[in-house]
């Protein structure tokens, strides 16, 4: 039987984007949970080789790059959601005005600090956008990782 090799939507556009700015991480098992983690609402925090990113009052999305996606989804009792989303990373003096050409949410840093999350539209996709300290980490829907890559590139040519 022939084996099924897992791809990268992003694979072909991972240079430009790193020529942008934009990391492309490889997939990290994601499990969503039901409950209520001790961390605040639009918050999230990092948790046993992980994190917990708060998505709802009482929805959360729980990530680990140390564990596969089927241990994760066992010891947290939620549903494996690993294949869902891309992760992109995005770096440098400008990243806040790229995503700000594309996002309605007020990121400036006494309103979106680091450990905030939200759940936005970002060029008209759903994302969960993560504040990090000098980073943001964007989460889209796989399916549209590709024309979220493209965008991101096109207005990235804007700071070049």
């Amino acid at each position: 039987m022939a084996e099924l090799l897992r791809t990268h939507p992003l694979e072909s556009r991972a240079d430009a984007l790193a020529a942008a700015g934009i990391t492309v991480e490889p997939y990290v098992a994601m499990t969503n949970v039901r409950g209520e983690p001790p961390v605040a609402a639009n918050t999230w925090a990092d948790v046993d080789g992980g994190r917990a990113i708060w998505l709802g009052p009482d929805e959360w999305l729980l990530t680990s790059a140390d564990e596969a996606p089927e241990d994760l989804e066992t010891r947290t009792g939620g549903t494996d959601v690993s294949a869902q989303r891309i992760t992109l990373r995005l770096a440098g003096a400008r990243a806040r005005d790229l995503l700000a050409g594309g996002c309605a949410i007020d990121l400036h840093p006494r309103v979106f600090g680091p450990g905030q999350c939200v759940q936005t539209r970002l060029a008209q996709a759903a994302v969960v956008l993560l504040r990090e300290e000098d980073e943001y980490v964007v989460l889209v829907r796989s399916s549209f990782a590709g024309y979220l890559a493209d965008w991101l590139l096109d207005a990235a040519a804007e700071y070049r």
